[in-house]
């Protein structure tokens, strides 16, 4: 366990001299979308040719000093679903879409012994051949902040969370900032739930740091049960600590002790990495009584759900974490001032949470910069049904649907006519033509 921010400080110089010193690096998408396409059997096949053909190589993060070996790791999801398996090599940048065990062959033989570039692998429109993912059309109009790191991390190592830059906005929050200058800079970035609703999160926030009874409670609503939706999934499957960063910043801001995730049962793979990413942060001294000898303590717990769409709402969800039955109660009383436990309680979503640290790290003005004067930051979309270009996206705030649709989405697939998008699951409405800017 560490002891004091400095020996965290180093340990994350550390892990990132290790990252650094990577010159050579194969990614594949361990996202569920590129998994069901046959993702793992891709990285085994990758894994048994390096060996077959003496090539030095390494699948845990390592100082790299002893003849340049080659990274081959998993990271989370890239995004793309549709044209998965999906493998980018590093530091080039180049994507290749629809991968198969056989490919590997050329991609060790050109790419990795030759340097050079696949193109029967990279992504093609109109004709036109795209090799790096940041020239991608489905990526370019994107802007990624609270799934930056899903496409470049292994979720289950701390320390490459950590050589991106992790935690360092838990550090600030700790050690320099007061609890009211940390909502202070919530509220002034303009960030807004994520769950639906839109409630101003700094003023959230403020509400349940006046309360004086304690113990206070951060819970993060992780239920999402709309259909076809899998943005949430995404975070705590593919970058956990982002979104426990920026839930124990809640924390030291509202002066609450513990930590509550609300997991749909339905997303086993989300728990695990959770549970994971829990130990870890406490191996480290991240979490726990008295973190670095600040006098701040704050304790995490998974809570999962029984599959109930209506604990989606958050009175049901803090009734389902105390084992009642899962129902909406009257308000007020509101969860700021009678939440969980019957305690002052900060209750947001997962994508609200995993825009935090971004923010006390770059501050409120850069985030105001991203979106619009009412709507600040990105938003996170999964984009399903009869379009070319499925997959899980992240945009400015203010983007046209016909932007989504038809620029990061491709078009209607078969270019068939558009007729109509649903937004929001079964809460959402049906948009027509005439809304799509």
């Amino acid at each position: 366990m560490l002891k004091s921010i400095e020996e965290l400080r180093a340990y994350r110089a550390e892990a990132k001299a290790a990252m650094d010193s990577e010159n050579r690096k194969i990614i594949i998408c361990g996202g569920a979308g590129c998994v069901s396409k046959g993702a793992n059997k891709v990285y085994e096949r990758l894994l048994a040719l390096l060996e077959e053909k003496g090539i030095k190589f390494n699948v845990k993060l390592e100082k790299c000093s002893d003849g340049d070996p080659v990274r081959v790791t998993k990271s989370g999801c890239h995004g793309f679903c549709e044209v998965g398996p999906l493998v980018r090599v590093e530091p080039q940048g180049w994507l290749y879409v629809k991968v198969k065990p056989e490919d590997c062959e050329d991609i060790i033989a050109n790419t990795i012994v030759k340097g050079e570039c696949v193109d029967r692998l990279c992504y093609t429109q109109h004709g036109i051949v795209y090799k790096k993912q940041s020239e991608v059309p489905f990526y370019k109009k994107q802007t990624r902040i609270s799934l930056s790191n899903c496409d470049k991390i292994d979720a289950t190592s701390i320390e490459e969370y950590l050589a991106r830059g992790g935690y360092t906005a838990f550090e600030k929050a700790l050690t320099q900032m007061t609890g009211e200058q940390i909502v202070n800079e919530i509220t002034e970035s303009g960030l807004r739930g994520r769950g639906g609703g839109g409630f101003p999160t700094g003023r959230k926030w403020s509400q349940v740091a006046r309360q004086t009874r304690l113990p206070k409670y951060v819970v993060c609503n992780g239920d999402e049960g709309d259909p076809g939706a899998f943005m949430d999934r995404s975070v705590m499957e593919d970058d956990p600590h982002r979104m426990l960063e920026g839930m124990i910043i809640a924390g030291i801001a509202t002066g609450a002790s513990e930590g509550y995730i609300y997991v749909r049962a339905e997303y086993p793979l989300a728990v695990a990495r959770l549970k994971n990413a829990i130990a870890k942060a406490e191996e480290l001294g991240i979490l726990g009584d008295n973190i670095f000898g600040s006098g701040f303590s704050f304790h995490m717990h998974i809570s999962r759900g029984a599959g109930a769409f209506v604990c989606g709402e958050g009175s049901a969800l803090t009734a389902s974490i105390e084992g009642k039955r899962g129902m909406p109660r009257v308000k007020p009383p509101r969860t700021v001032e009678h939440g969980l436990f019957d305690q002052p309680t900060v209750l947001n979503n997962v994508e609200t949470f995993a825009n935090v640290a971004d923010i006390i790290n770059n501050g409120a003005e850069w985030y105001k910069s991203i979106g619009t004067e009412n709507s600040a930051g990105t938003k996170t979309f999964a984009l399903t049904g009869n379009i070319k270009n499925a997959g899980l996206i992240e945009v400015p705030m203010g983007t046209t649907l016909r932007e989504v649709i038809f620029d990061i989405g491709g078009g209607i697939r078969d270019n068939g006519e558009f007729k109509a998008v649903q937004i929001g699951g079964p809460s959402g409405g049906c948009l027509t033509e005439d809304h799509m800017d």
